[in-house]
């Protein structure tokens, strides 16, 4: 198919159609996926040459990428309230407060650490919704919380939710996690000193982030290291969560020591922990972490838990233009084995332990968790389902191709590693999520680079780190941290304030990525 300028804007139009509707009409990720879905399907069948062949091969592979994602986000939302009901992620939060009184050092624990972890376990808005009201029952004014909690974790989304993002990437991309993995893990890791340099500052002014440099240089070491090594080594679903919780042991370890010139005398509380014990609240991550690892690791168990795979072959498809997609395998999905299921085993193992310890109040706590897990994932899943089908469409048309190929010929090879980022976080500030915007940019911006010659991973990293610390910027994302501190509808200056530091690590990204591709 000819590019031209008509012929560009309307291979755009299926993502112009998103990112406009979520933007000036204010629509939802389902709403405004769907309608971008039923755009892709209208020029596929019409100007791109596609017959309904084509449309049902590629409406059935991207349903076996969304379910492979969704595994993650439902069970994620699962064993994220089993610990919230049984009362684990309030103790972990006010026992990290209770080991110092600095102000910064707090902050760090709270929102940089603890944060991270809810990120790596749970995500989808989680981390803000759980944190920042916590900030506020501990001294901090509602737009202190909102922002800390909010840009403490923008290191940690890639990786966390059990890889999900990282997931998506992999399945619109077709390019496997250890080619992915290095760039994308080393960037966010670096980042990850960012993030907590935010979180100090906006906690205790710019005195509060000199004190905190050695603080932040310690802990920021264990956690983006941890994370790059997890991640580089094939166990990306718990890069987060491996980093958050290694930099939970070293953070309580440099406050408790006398590296920390802090005040030595602790925090005070007068909140009950109900006799709740924060070696049982921290059991359930550790179950996680055995599981996944002993998955991962224990080749006898990951054969036996394979075992069973959702495998579907797909014909050859071709355009009345010659775009042709070869036959092959769809996502192929081990219903056993699958993070989503190591997610559920460990879900299970902590509702199991926290109900025989008496942790659960209603005799009807189960299908309490499930209620509220269908809630937090209703909406998520209609997105993910209708964006992977809207990409995946454009995909097999060549929409995908020629956006990548007109901005090619625009752009240059010099310059378009420092645009990669910026459109990962624009694309995650407008719909709300780091999957959501790898779904709907990430096959653009890998056939972009391999257009201009460029490595795809780097520019793939660029675009997904740039997601990653975009997403919290999301007024998505805002608007519920606001609505749980008391500030609905004055959610305008919490955002100018949150873009203005926002921006810094996404413009850190922008500079790794042009740096690695100059081989500097």
């Amino acid at each position: 198919m000819e590019l031209n300028v008509f012929n560009w804007l309307l291979a755009l139009a299926p993502v112009l159609a998103v990112l406009l509707l979520m933007v000036g009409a204010g629509w939802g990720g389902g709403r405004a996926g769907s309608a971008g879905f039923l755009v892709a399907l209208a020029l596929t069948m019409t100007a791109f040459g596609g017959g309904a062949d084509l449309a049902l091969v590629a409406i059935g592979k991207s349903i076996l990428l969304a379910i492979d994602v969704l595994y993650i986000v439902w069970m994620a939302l699962f064993f994220y309230n089993v610990t919230n009901e049984a009362g684990a992620v309030g103790l972990i939060g006010r026992s990290l407060h209770r080991l110092t009184s600095d102000r910064a050092a707090q902050s760090l624990l709270i929102s940089w650490i603890f944060v991270s972890l809810l990120q790596g376990v749970g995500g989808f808005g989680v981390p803000i919704a759980v944190v920042a009201p916590l900030l506020v029952g501990l001294g901090y004014t509602a737009t202190q919380s909102v922002i800390m909690a909010s840009l403490g974790h923008g290191w940690a989304v890639t990786f966390g939710s059990l890889g999900t993002s990282f997931v998506a990437l992999m399945a619109v991309t077709g390019l496997p996690g250890e080619t992915l993995a290095h760039d994308a893990a080393l960037v966010l890791s670096l980042s990850c000193l960012f993030s907590g340099a935010l979180v100090a500052y906006v906690s205790a002014g710019a005195s509060g982030l000199l004190r905190s440099i050695p603080m932040l240089l310690v802990v920021g070491a264990a956690m983006g290291w941890t994370q790059w090594w997890i991640a580089t080594n094939g166990i990306w679903t718990l890069g987060s969560t491996s980093g958050a919780l290694a930099g939970a042991l070293v953070g309580v370890v440099f406050v408790l020591s006398p590296l920390h010139r802090g005040s030595s005398k602790r925090a005070a509380t007068t909140v009950d922990d109900q006799g709740r014990s924060i070696m049982l609240a921290l059991a359930a991550y550790v179950i996680l972490l055995a599981l996944a690892f002993s998955a991962n690791l224990m080749a006898p168990l990951e054969q036996l838990l394979d075992s069973v795979m959702i495998r579907l072959e797909f014909p050859a498809v071709t355009t009345s233009f010659g775009w042709a997609v070869s036959a092959e395998n769809g996502r192929v999905i081990s219903v056993f084995g699958h993070a989503g299921a190591i997610l559920f085993y460990a879900g299970l193992s902590a509702f199991l332990m926290y109900r025989a310890a008496g942790y659960f109040d209603s005799p009807s706590v189960w299908r309490d968790i499930w209620r509220q897990v269908s809630k937090s994932a209703l909406k998520t899943t209609i997105a993910i389902f209708a964006l992977v089908a809207m990409a995946s469409l454009m995909t097999h048309t060549g929409m995908t191709q020629m956006i990548a190929r007109g901005i090619g010929e625009t752009v240059g090879a010099e310059i378009y590693p420092l645009f990669a980022p910026f459109v990962g976080a624009l694309g995650a500030f407008m719909t709300g999520s780091n999957a959501n915007s790898n779904v709907v940019f990430g096959a653009l911006q890998g056939e972009t680079a391999t257009l201009l010659g460029l490595s795809a991973p780097v520019i793939l990293a660029g675009q997904t780190a740039g997601a990653s610390l975009g997403s919290v910027l999301a007024p998505a994302k805002i608007i519920v941290g606001c609505s749980t501190v008391g500030l609905g509808g004055q959610e305008g200056p919490v955002i100018r304030r949150m873009l203005m530091l926002g921006l810094i690590p996404v413009v850190f990204v922008t500079l790794f990525t042009f740096a690695r591709l100059s081989g500097a």
